[in-house]
């Protein structure tokens, strides 16, 4: 980020706009701000058009120089400021831009997603006590000639039951905060893991144990550490079967980051990283909607979940996978 006179002189650059170009503030404060630009026209233009009142603010794509290194692609924000005649000049790494843009696509998806959850599995709830209860009395009344059809309906109706009480569990269960140690609850799912699944699969441990404690639900963010783990597991199946399958779990501290549209000094950044065989392209985008599964059989509701959970500690799931390496990226701001 820079301010800029109405002349194009920078007259203030912050500390991450100095690492962007590899120049000491010094240097660009005080300089010509276009001289920064491989098309420096384009951003005198607009500087013109803003002092002209052509516009409040523009956004555009760019290239800036950065001495000893290749052009960085940036996204351009030119603002006018309270300070008569001073711009705002804010760039973007375009990867930067592109992931919030992202980051902001999965809160609305998920906020979507919960409101259709819960007016869906109550939609099916009121019915379903009717139709199991009509099986019961119709059980009664023919005996034992065609119970074999009624108990296929009474099964499939407490199946149902069953999958709208998960869906709904996230809604009904109160919010328990207390000190967490994320270290503990990756223990804690680490042992579980291991339990179910003891054979031709490693689990790593790479924790930062300087990561401090913070305030949330440790029961809730078991279960979704421990639903990204178990969804790791499932699709290693082959590799454990060859007796080469590793899960990591990785805990880091992350610093000035800016995700679910707020920027914070200090985020938890757990990573869970399998050598699987990926997530199938067809989902990749969808992964963490209800009902989407890439397993034969699966629910679709693990990840769904997860994200709920993650969300309601005002954090995020993000996830990047290829062949042999799929990272679920779990970010949760820290005091």
């Amino acid at each position: 980020m820079a301010v800029v006179h109405a002349d194009g002189a920078v007259v203030y650059a912050n500390a991450a706009l100095e690492d962007a170009l590899g120049t000491s503030r010094r240097s660009i404060e005080g300089s010509d701000v276009s001289v920064h630009y491989t098309e420096p026209q384009v951003l005198l233009q607009a500087l013109a058009g803003l002092r002209a009142n052509e516009f409040a603010a523009l956004r555009y794509d760019a290239w800036v120089k950065r001495p000893s290194r290749d052009p960085m692609p940036v996204h351009v924000i030119i603002t006018q400021t309270d300070q008569a005649g001073d711009v705002l000049i804010e760039m973007l790494p375009l990867e930067q831009q592109a992931r919030q843009e992202r980051e902001e696509r999965l809160l609305d998806q998920a906020q979507a997603n919960k409101e259709l959850i819960r007016n869906l599995a109550h939609e099916i709830k009121n019915p379903l006590g009717g139709i199991r209860g009509a099986a019961q009395l119709l059980e009664m009344e023919i005996g034992s000639q065609l119970a074999e059809y009624t108990r296929v309906i009474i099964h499939e109706a407490d199946r149902l039951q069953t999958l709208v009480d998960r869906l709904l569990a996230p809604h009904r269960r109160p919010h328990v905060v207390g000190d967490v140690n994320v270290h503990e609850v990756c223990e804690r799912v680490r042992s579980l893991i291991l339990a179910e699944f003891p054979r031709g699969l490693r689990v790593v441990r790479d924790y930062d144990t300087s990561i401090p404690e913070f305030r949330g639900d440790r029961e809730q963010l078991i279960q979704a550490v421990l639903n990204v783990a178990h969804n790791a597991c499932q699709a290693l199946a082959q590799r454990m079967a060859a007796g080469d399958a590793q899960l990591i779990f990785r805990s880091r501290i992350a610093r000035q980051v800016t995700f679910g549209k707020q920027r914070y000094k200090l985020a938890l950044e757990l990573h869970v990283i399998d050598n699987g065989p990926g997530v199938p392209d067809s989902i990749r985008d969808r992964i963490f909607f209800p009902l989407v599964s890439g397993r034969e059989g699966g629910s679709g509701l693990g990840l769904t979940l997860a994200q709920t959970f993650i969300q309601q500690h005002h954090g995020l799931i993000e996830c990047e996978s290829e062949p042999n390496r799929t990272d679920f990226k779990i970010l949760i701001p820290l005091p």
